[in-house]
């Protein structure tokens, strides 16, 4: 098989995977939307195994472009497939880049979810444990701390 031929092949795999990870994405999406937490575990775990494919495609992908005559230094590797004159293989590329856009984009709207759903429980928490109206502070990582104060009347 050429190697064009096989690059054609990786990039058809993608984009059925990368389709298939936009509706595991969707489903995420309807069951953050319900809170339904225990059913987004199986998905995640498919997610994970589609995503290890993609990436380990991905490697597989620069070899071939490399065989190719491609090299990284040269910039996008859609320039170099345009440029070699494979108009099908780069409207695959294409396609599966577009697909892996749509992904992105749709896994950013469902990580502002889970970011608002985990704002959500911490206060219930600190309501729980009567800690609500205590200062907070920002650490390096973005999490937030309890600043605890203490109001001394007198001391002996």
């Amino acid at each position: 098989m050429a190697t064009v031929d096989r690059l054609q092949a990786l990039l058809d795999q993608d984009l059925d995977q990368l389709r298939q990870l936009a509706t595991l994405l969707e489903e995420e999406k309807a069951l953050l939307a319900n809170a339904d937490v225990r059913a987004i575990e199986p998905l995640t775990e498919q997610k994970n195994t589609l995503l290890t494919s993609i990436r380990e495609r991905a490697r597989q992908k620069v070899h071939l472009l490399v065989e190719m005559g491609f090299r990284p230094d040269q910039g996008h590797p859609s320039r170099f497939i345009r440029s070699a004159g494979l108009s099908d293989l780069y409207r695959s590329w294409e396609q599966a880049q577009a697909a892996l856009a749509d992904c992105h984009t749709l896994n950013q709207q469902n990580s502002k979810v889970v970011s608002h759903l985990q704002a959500r429980l911490a206060k219930l928490t600190d309501i729980f444990r009567g800690s609500s109206g205590q200062q907070k502070l920002y650490g390096a990582s973005g999490q937030q701390t309890s600043v605890g104060q203490r109001n001394i009347l007198a001391s002996a």
